[in-house]
C-alpha cells in the first residue's frame, strides 16, 4: 500500500467512523437506548435503527443519500439530530458534526468488504453468539471464554485492517504479537476461513 492509498483508507476509515457514531449509533442510544450497529449487507447499520451505510450511501426507511457533505447534514436528512456518544465512552471517532467527510470509493469497497470478511468468520467461527459492530472503536467482535475475537479496519495500532484476539488476560509466547494479544493483517487472511483458522488458532493458544 502507497502513501496516497494509506491517506485514502485512513481518511475513508475517519469519515466512515464519525457516520457510524455520530449518524447511527449516537442517535439510535438517544431514542432507543442501544449503541449496538451490525454488519449488514454493503455495509452496516443500527442494531434497532433503520438507519444504515450500503456501499456509498446513506440509507433510512423512505429514503437515500451519499455519504458526502457532514455527519450534522447526514443525520437531519433522516429527521434525526447528530449525536455524539461522549457520555457513553471516553475516546470515539474523534469527527466533528461539522466536518466534511472524505470518502475514497476504493478504500471504501475494501474496507466494507472487510466488514462483511470479518463478520462471517465471527459467525462461523461462534455461532452462537451475535458479533456485534461497536462505535467506539469501529471494529466487529464478540467474546468467548475471555477472549476477544473480531475485525478491525484499522487504528493507530494497525494502519490496514486486520483481524485479532485479544485475552482479558495477557499470555505470552510467540503466537502473541500486538499489545492487545495477536492481530493479522487482512492481506494475510485473505478469506473467511482463513480468519476462522486465525481464530481457531487464537483460541488454541489462549488455553
Amino acid at each position: 500500500m502507497d502513501d496516497l492509498e494509506g491517506q485514502a483508507l485512513v481518511a475513508t476509515r475517519r469519515s466512515l467512523h464519525g457516520v457510524a457514531e455520530l449518524v447511527i449509533a449516537g442517535p439510535q442510544f438517544r431514542t432507543l437506548g442501544s449503541i449496538e450497529l451490525r454488519v449488514r449487507p454493503g455495509g452496516f447499520g443500527g442494531h434497532l435503527s433503520p438507519v444504515r451505510v450500503e456501499g456509498s450511501d446513506l440509507v433510512w426507511d423512505g429514503g437515500r443519500m451519499r455519504l458526502e457533505g457532514t455527519c450534522r447534514e447526514l443525520a437531519a436528512a433522516t429527521g434525526q439530530e447528530v449525536s455524539d456518544l461522549a457520555d457513553v465512552y471516553a475516546v470515539g471517532s474523534g469527527v466533528d458534526p461539522d466536518e466534511a467527510l472524505a470518502v475514497d470509493a476504493d478504500a471504501l469497497d475494501r474496507l466494507l468488504g472487510w466488514f462483511v470478511r470479518g463478520d462471517a468468520a465471527l459467525r462461523a467461527f461462534a455461532p452462537d453468539v451475535e458479533p456485534i459492530l461497536w462505535p467506539e472503536h469501529f471494529d466487529v467482535g464478540l467474546a468467548v471464554g475471555e477472549v476477544n475475537y473480531g475485525a478491525s479496519p484499522g487504528d493507530s495500532t494497525h494502519t490496514g485492517p486486520y483481524a485479532y484476539v485479544g485475552p482479558w488476560t495477557p499470555r505470552e509466547g510467540e503466537f502473541w504479537n500486538a499489545p492487545f494479544g495477536a492481530l493479522r493483517d487482512a492481506a494475510d487472511v485473505t478469506d473467511v476461513e482463513a480468519v476462522v483458522t486465525f481464530f481457531e488458532a487464537g483460541r488454541a493458544a489462549a488455553r
